[in-house]
């Protein structure tokens, strides 16, 4: 504690901590009614991503933007002792055909507000108030975090890198407490 009554900034060295060496199991999902399995470019920059930062990936499917297919796909995915996180990726937009969130959703997880609030805040250096058009977001359901991007590279880039990569392990860790 700090004279004020206040614990002190984390310094990474603490059990709270940002990064770390274990290798989480990833699932990536990709949402899309226009790309394959064989063109999803944001599905396969999200795995090498991943991958570089020392991560692994147990899972990568692609379905149709539908609640129906984004829930049939992660029910197996959500009981899949390997999986220890899954990523998401598109139908988080504002138009009808954007139902990735809503299918998540009505998963009945826990949704973790912050992680929507600071993409939404990083995304709008990059590309100003269109970032509120963005349901970026991250719940937690059966105890796995769910992170559903939205389907630009841009957009996995960022949040990957600056929010995925640096607390994936310590949620994780949180999680299996």
């Amino acid at each position: 504690m700090t004279a004020e009554g206040a614990e002190p900034a984390a310094t990474g060295t603490g059990r709270h901590h940002l990064g770390g060496q274990r290798s989480i199991g990833f699932a990536v999902l990709s949402v899309s009614d226009t790309h394959t399995e064989q063109d999803d470019p944001s599905g396969f920059l999200v795995q090498e991503m991943i991958q570089r930062a020392g991560h692994h990936v147990v899972s990568y499917h692609l379905v149709a933007n539908s609640i129906a297919d984004v829930r049939d796909a992660l029910d197996p995915l959500l009981e899949e002792l390997k999986v220890e996180a899954i990523v998401t990726v598109g139908g988080t937009g504002v138009s009808s055909r954007d139902l990735t969130v809503n299918a998540v959703e009505g998963l009945g997880g826990r949704l973790l507000p912050g992680f929507g609030e600071l993409y939404r805040s990083i995304s709008f250096g990059e590309v100003g108030p269109l970032a509120v058009l963005s349901r970026a977001s991250l719940y937690v359901v059966k105890l796995k975090p769910v992170f559903a991007l939205p389907g630009s590279e841009r957009a996995v880039r960022t949040a990957v890198d600056r929010l995925i990569v640096p607390a994936v392990q310590h949620l994780v860790e949180e999680l299996e407490r």
